[in-house]
């Protein structure tokens, strides 16, 4: 809110002063005005001092939409338009490695962009009236080959590298098991007495302040940070998939088979995922939360879940 006030006074600010830099040309020089605008087909005499200053309204408009957007958070926001801070190795790397294609893409769109308004420009009937006739040009061909490739070995170099690093899990600290139904997550600590629990997105009757609108749900993933934790991913009804973006993992869980997947995660912090398999009419329903608390609070947490746990199957013996 602060930012978008901001950028609504400076560009009420800019439009002032060109209104005022209109008056002022006005009264000097209205001729050279008007002509200028019937030459560029403009129809009034206002229009063009305002268009000389557009071009700072839009530099300030896209400065702002970035830096309000989400740059510091590990959820879903709204005007997001780039992605959550990474939070781990995996998602550091795509990080980098989407910038780095963000150049070469760029490069080749502003290439392309220029060389048809070149040709658009100086092969057109008016300038070329008459049309050259060769049937091919073997430099031409030759470049326009050998270029593409050397540009798709420079992404696939980074690329493989990424894959075989999210591929290759290194040593286990913790195993977190992850079950996909409809429309909710179980999860399973096996290092932990096979710890488990549901995990159903809060509704919004039951909503606290600070909690996420669907994505906050009643028990969390917790993992200590600076753990190695893999994730063992199934599902028991349908296709699912567990999907963290800040973690930068996207696995299908699908029933009958079991995939992997691992992080570490470094900063403590709430990082909120969702499925992302069309799975039924509640698929929009079935956050995900992992919480990176300290190694102390972790264990504490754990006491409480097995004490929790403990005191659930006693009550149920007792009624039985």
């Amino acid at each position: 809110m602060v930012t978008y006030i901001l950028a609504m006074n400076i560009i009420r600010y800019w439009s002032k002063q060109s209104y005022k830099k209109l008056k002022v040309d006005q009264e000097h020089n209205t001729t050279e005005y008007t002509n200028v605008c019937n030459s560029t087909s403009l129809g009034s005499t206002y229009t063009l001092p305002l268009k000389m200053e557009l071009w700072k309204i839009y530099i300030t408009l896209i400065y702002f939409l970035i830096t309000n957007s989400n740059c510091f958070a590990s959820e879903p926001l709204a005007w997001q338009i780039t992605f959550q801070p990474p939070a781990s190795p995996i998602m550091e790397e795509l990080y980098h490695f989407h910038n780095f294609l963000l150049y070469i893409g760029t490069a080749i769109v502003l290439f392309v962009a220029g060389l048809l308004g070149f040709v658009c420009i100086r092969f057109n009937a008016k300038n070329n009236p008459v049309p050259a006739k060769f049937a091919h040009n073997l430099l031409i061909e030759i470049i326009w080959t050998v270029i593409p490739i050397i540009i798709l070995v420079i992404i696939a170099v980074p690329s493989f590298r990424i894959l075989r690093h999210a591929e290759k899990i290194p040593e286990i600290d913790l195993t977190i098991k992850v079950v996909g139904y409809q429309w909710y997550w179980h999860y399973i600590y096996p290092d932990y007495d096979n710890l488990e629990f549901d995990s159903v997105m809060i509704s919004d009757k039951n909503l606290q302040i600070g909690q996420k609108r669907l994505l906050d749900v009643d028990n969390r993933i917790v993992i200590p940070e600076n753990t190695t934790v893999r994730f063992l991913i199934t599902a028991g009804d349908v296709i699912h998939s567990f999907a963290v973006p800040s973690l930068g993992f996207k696995i299908d869980a699908v029933p009958g088979r079991i995939n992997e997947t691992w992080t570490r995660v470094t900063k403590k912090g709430v990082y909120y995922g969702q499925c992302s398999e069309l799975c039924g009419i509640n698929h929009g329903f079935m956050p995900i939360a992992i919480e990176v608390v300290s190694k102390e609070d972790f264990n504490n947490w754990i006491a409480l879940k097995n004490k929790t746990a403990m005191n659930n199957k006693s009550s149920k013996l007792m009624s039985k």
